[in-house]
């Protein structure tokens, strides 16, 4: 046992002589690599102060520009605000010369003979229209309007029907087409993805102009027979118009239109020939022909057989017209200007002849400077349903006995 005691440190002394030199050049290895994150982490600290220092001198030097900027954009805001209350105060003492220097009554001076255009056509011409409700009320201002959104072209309809469920909302997007869309809800039609939530309805025959009319669960339109207006044949310049059931989708009754020559009633809409409406009294249409081609025409039509009940020559021109709608048994033609101006209504015809063109308000819509293709009146609400350039517009109307002075 003595002898082998020596031998055993021998043999560790011999063994750990280098693993005393691999610790030796591991230690000195991490003092290296200390020193090198070392040196790095203080040139990360010479650059983040430097980077402190031009930090502050950008700040210090944007201070005194955004001040300027501040104190500019306050002026620019004042000028704007002073501005947009002087263009207020120039249209309201535009609206009131209006209103104290009225555009020419639109009265026709010439009279008819009996020879003339008024003792033509089918049944009842320019008879005194006997009212069938006790709705005795005439447009004091356009009062308001909200846009809704933006969808299609540039001409199309939209509209709810006055009879029909309150919340559905129906579109006809374009002046020949026949795909109509039908929303559940006003909330569903101002949805990003709108048509995506929406059903289609297609028309055995596409529709003309922007005229068309859901009225009582069916869609009224014109539509182009053979031959008919821009078609040559027997049939040039007539439209048929189409009653068509939306619930079972099928062509329930049709009849050509008893006037001959049409022409668009509308200066500046020159795809309607046939504009229908619906007001209290039921359903109505605008139309134009060439035996005068400087005014207006009225039926009221029956909305089961779609014939003709009474005509109407009106003073109001076709020059400038670019929609019209019914209300209370009175037509309100709104003028415009091409380029697209300020919209008003500037002619009003009572079928009854209650409302005279001296009681009559001479009436601008809020300020928009677009061109409406299409006017709906709707009678349980009291709004006006506008398609201007692709946007659609709700517009509310303010109202007045027809018997108030203006």
């Amino acid at each position: 046992m003595g002898l082998r005691s020596p031998l055993l440190v021998l043999f560790l002394l011999s063994w750990s002589r280098p693993l005393q030199g691999q610790q030796h050049h591991l230690v000195e290895y991490m003092e290296r690599r200390l020193a090198a994150l070392e040196e790095r982490l203080a040139q990360c600290q010479d650059q983040s102060s430097r980077h402190a220092a031009e930090l502050r001198d950008f700040k210090n030097k944007m201070l005194p520009l955004l001040e300027v900027a501040e104190k500019e954009r306050e002026a620019l805001r004042t000028e704007a605000d002073s501005i947009s209350g002087r263009v207020d105060r120039l249209e309201r003492e535009v609206d009131y010369l209006e209103t104290q220097n009225p555009a020419l009554p639109c009265v026709e001076l010439d009279e008819k003979g009996p020879g003339g255009p008024g003792t033509k056509g089918k049944g009842r011409r320019n008879e005194k229209y006997d009212m069938l409700t006790d709705c005795s009320y005439t447009i004091s201002q356009v009062r308001s309007m909200k846009i809704l959104k933006r969808f299609g072209g540039p001409a199309g309809l939209w509209t709810k029907d006055p009879l029909g469920p309150t919340e559905k909302i129906y579109v006809l997007d374009g002046a020949q087409n026949d795909t109509a869309f039908v929303f559940p809800r006003l909330r569903d039609f101002t949805l990003a993805m709108a048509a995506r939530k929406a059903s289609r309805i297609r028309v055995p025959f596409p529709w003309v102009g922007t005229g068309q009319l859901v009225y009582g669960g069916f869609l009224y339109y014109a539509r182009r027979p053979p031959g008919g207006p821009g078609g040559g044949g027997e049939l040039e310049n007539t439209l048929q118009l189409i009653k068509f059931h939306l619930a079972n989708r099928t062509v329930v009754d049709s009849s050509v239109f008893p006037a001959e020559r049409l022409i668009p009633p509308y200066g500046l809409t020159g795809d309607t020939y046939i504009d229908l409406a619906a007001d209290e009294e039921g359903l109505w249409a605008v139309y134009a022909t060439q035996e005068d081609n400087r005014h207006l025409c009225l039926a009221k039509l029956d909305p089961q057989t779609l014939d003709t009940e009474q005509q109407w020559d009106t003073p109001c021109p076709r020059e400038n017209a670019e929609a019209a709608f019914v209300m209370c048994g009175t037509l309100y033609v709104v003028y415009n200007t091409r380029p697209a101006s300020r919209a008003r209504i500037q002619c009003s015809f009572d079928v009854s002849g209650t409302l005279t063109p001296e009681r009559a308000a001479l009436s601008y819509f809020p300020r928009r400077y677009g061109a409406h293709a299409s006017l709906r009146y709707n009678p349980r609400e009291r709004q006006l349903y506008a398609w201007d350039d692709g946007y659609q517009i709700v517009y509310k109307l303010e109202m007045r006995k027809k018997e108030e002075e203006v």
